[in-house]
């Protein structure tokens, strides 16, 4: 049997499974949102920023995907808000079998927001539904302009484009104008909010997005 009739066996398996959970979070009211970036793009920093500045009694929660370790979850968690780990163990993605099994003992009557962070990879994430709203595909001035043309499927599937670390420009040879051009050649019109989570630049422009949409979730 060939490769590719399998992948699609694993794919469909998948979207049946993305297909529920997406019921499931439109019956309860639930925003969800994949974030989706390269490893080191600031995914985390960025949460943890996020988190911030949530009120106390938002109805927020968050899981977090890594190959090993639990480190990103014990850093979100300090917010004080409901935090779980999925540790892949190799796996260079989430899939809606491990979204599934992590929501098994969480009451979503209890989340009107789940935030997503999943593996640092900007290609096998971009295949897997995981019966989220909206994509986000974070992109750091520290990577080359060039990657949404090598990378395009998460750039032309994502909602929404983080540019990420903008106060290290003033250290760096990025051109992010030209970063931008690349993204919207690839999704034009894509919306596209330059952020920093050490200043906290565009974090309440991001804030705003996410206030806009949580409470009209509609199917992907």
């Amino acid at each position: 049997m060939s490769q590719i009739p399998i992948e699609r066996k694993v794919l469909n398996a998948n979207d049946a499974i993305a297909a529920a959970l997406r019921e499931r979070f439109l019956e309860h009211g639930v925003f969800c949102l994949n974030l989706i970036s390269s490893p080191g793009s600031g995914k985390t920093a960025l949460l943890e920023r996020t988190l911030e500045r949530f009120p106390p009694d938002t109805r927020v929660a968050v899981l977090t995907g890594d190959i090993q370790t639990d480190n990103d979850a014990r850093r979100l968690a300090r917010a004080g808000f409901p935090v779980k780990q999925i540790t892949t163990a190799g796996a260079c993605h989430l899939d809606a079998r491990m979204i599934e099994v992590a929501l098994a003992d969480w009451n979503l009557a209890d989340i009107e927001l789940l935030l997503i962070e999943n593996v640092g990879n900007l290609v096998c994430p971009t295949s897997y539904d995981l019966g989220e709203h909206g994509k986000v595909v974070l992109m750091s001035v520290t990577e080359g302009e060039d990657k949404p043309l090598k990378y395009p499927g998460i750039f032309y599937k994502a909602d929404l484009m983080l540019l990420t670390k903008i106060d290290l420009l003033p250290h760096l040879q990025f051109d992010d104008a030209l970063a931008c051009e690349n993204a919207r050649q690839i999704h034009p019109g894509m919306e596209i909010i330059r952020t920093s989570a050490t200043t906290g630049a565009g974090i309440d422009r991001w804030m705003s997005w996410i206030g806009a949409r949580m409470h009209r979730p509609t199917a992907a």
